[in-house]
């Protein structure tokens, strides 16, 4: 079996190679505080047959003040190998929304230096609608080990982006809405100013997705980074309310053939919470 180059597989693939040996398949659905959702709980009442539960807010850098912040590589090696994701296994991620936290959790791996990974475009709902089998109750993996070799190259720290706001030297996308983005809007974490990081350029969530909650195809993908003034071929970071959004941008470059994009690990609930950096509200100039 052959590893798709598109880093988002369809329902139809999936259920192709769903019995594969290597193929492991994991739900890292997430959900904001507000939706008074339990993904875990969601998960032991329905998943797709053989899924793990990947737990975007268990595994994280506990030191952290920020919500599901990267670990570091050896918590990430301890978690994912007790899931029995291991070298070697082809990882597709899914979430109960469509494509959103799945994105984080593909970057995750990636950022641990596992490229076999790739997302389920249109996630458990699309499979659910198409009538595919599920199962309930807990997963029972077995243990297998997970080498971490961590990509510094797709990360970005808060110092590492004070310097790329006060150079310019890499182009800085925001995921979240446009009213969040100008500044209109308030932020739904409490304490955070309003606005952007200066220079940034705004392409919502919602530009990249397609109304079923799937990917667009590589196309239309490309025309919405040309209408938000981007060149995909000079280099990238993404960022949005948390980093989870933020992945979703990554993963998009990524299906245009540019995967070495990087994240703001903070994003805004860190720079939008600290006092001593620039904000700038309106539209992008």
């Amino acid at each position: 079996m052959s590893t798709p180059s598109d880093p988002l597989v369809s329902t139809a693939w999936l259920a192709e190679h769903l019995d594969a040996p290597d193929v492991r398949v994991v739900d890292a659905s997430w959900h904001m505080p507000a939706a008074q959702r339990d993904p875990g709980a969601e998960f032991l009442k329905v998943h797709i047959p053989g899924a793990v539960f990947f737990d975007i807010d268990d595994i994280s850098d506990e030191t952290s003040d920020l919500p599901h912040m990267i670990p570091t590589a050896a918590k990430f090696a301890s978690r994912v190998k007790k899931l029995g994701l291991g070298d070697g296994s082809r990882i597709v991620v899914y979430d109960s929304l469509g494509i959103l936290p799945a994105a984080r959790a593909w970057w995750h791996f990636r950022a641990m230096g596992h490229e076999d990974v790739v997302v389920l475009d249109g996630g458990l709902p699309k499979w659910i609608a198409e009538g595919r089998p599920v199962e309930d109750g807990p997963a029972s993996p077995q243990e297998r080990h997970f080498t971490p070799r961590w990509q510094a190259d797709i990360y970005r720290s808060l110092e590492q982006m004070r310097g790329i706001v006060d150079s310019g030297k890499e182009q800085v996308i925001d995921a979240r809405a446009a009213g969040r983005f100008e500044g209109r809007d308030p932020e739904p974490r409490a304490g955070l100013r309003g606005g952007h990081m200066p220079g940034a350029r705004n392409i919502p969530l919602s530009a990249l997705l397609a109304a079923d909650q799937t990917m667009l195809p590589p196309d239309q993908l490309k025309t919405v980074f040309e209408k938000a003034g981007v060149d995909i071929d000079k280099p990238i970071v993404s960022t949005c309310g948390s980093g989870i959004t933020a992945s979703v941008v990554a993963l998009a470059l990524a299906r245009l053939g540019k995967p070495r994009s990087a994240v703001y690990d903070g994003s805004w609930t860190e720079w939008g919470g600290l006092a001593d950096v620039p904000v700038a509200t309106g539209p992008a100039t």
